[in-house]
């Protein structure tokens, strides 16, 4: 091959890559409007809903009721040793209670759900593709939008709010605990600090980056695990290409949010 074929055969190569990836975002946003066509039709089928959000939400709480307290306690016992000397003890809890409401809580029970839940969810339905019990309902003529994805995407968002509540809850009390231990911090005070700067709108900031993390972590696992192929091998790439698009988006979103709302 000469030498002045070689900025052709790269620029053939970076122009494949682009179609590629151009093609699969043309993909991926046909199947987020079939998802959301097909949302509305989710109350009609309780049953699903309801499975989802157990899957979901009730069997989650386990782990982030330990991922939230370590979260809590390594975050207070930062904050005081940072301001030891230099601040009063109620500055603790104020750091604490912000951080956690506003950021802390959202984004470490996304990135705990999506490879808890994300993972599950895309494995599931890749299994389900590959194995053609996806074709199966379509020759039944069920739609798989109906009756297994929406179902899905509405839980997440509906389940996600509700354990960055608890997150934040636990992870507050935690600190607290760390605080109480460390420095002698009553919990009088250490809530005084929390309520100190508090603005509904810092909750209310949480939810909706919580609310978008669900619909994220959902339609990436969704999306991912429907279009699977090649087998148990392709099962596999689909679960790790839906965990990292999902936590890099999550990432994304919550910067995104943090820069309009805040």
């Amino acid at each position: 091959m000469s030498a002045l074929a070689l900025p052709d055969v790269f620029a053939a190569m970076v122009g494949r890559e682009i179609r590629k990836l151009f093609g699969q975002l043309r993909r991926f946003l046909r199947f987020q409007r079939e998802v959301l066509k097909t949302a509305p039709y989710v109350p009609l089928h309780p049953s699903f809903l309801v499975e989802q959000l157990y899957i979901i939400g009730i069997t989650s709480i386990p782990l982030i009721c330990i991922t939230s307290t370590f979260t809590g306690m390594v975050f207070s016992w930062q904050m005081a040793y940072q301001l030891a000397g230099l601040a009063p003890d109620i500055y603790i809890g104020v750091a604490v209670g912000k951080s956690v409401m506003v950021e802390l809580g959202p984004v470490l029970v996304s990135m705990v759900m999506c490879g808890r839940i994300g993972a599950a969810m895309c494995a599931e339905l890749g299994t389900m593709a590959v194995t053609e019990q996806l074709d199966a309902m379509k020759c039944l003529n069920l739609s798989p939008y109906r009756y297994l994805l929406a179902p899905r995407v509405v839980a997440a968002m509906i389940m996600l709010p509700v354990l960055t509540i608890v997150a934040s809850l636990i992870s507050i009390l935690s600190g607290w605990a760390v605080a109480w231990l460390g420095r002698d911090v009553p919990f009088d005070i250490f809530m005084k600090g929390v309520r100190m700067f508090y603005d509904d709108w810092d909750m209310t900031v949480g939810l909706i980056k919580s609310l978008a993390s669900g619909y994220i972590i959902a339609i990436y696992a969704c999306y991912f695990g429907y279009t699977t192929t090649n087998g148990a091998e392709g099962v596999g790439r689909s679960t790790k290409a839906a965990v990292v698009a999902s936590m890099t988006s999550v990432l994304i979103a919550a910067f995104v949010l943090s820069e309009i709302l805040l």
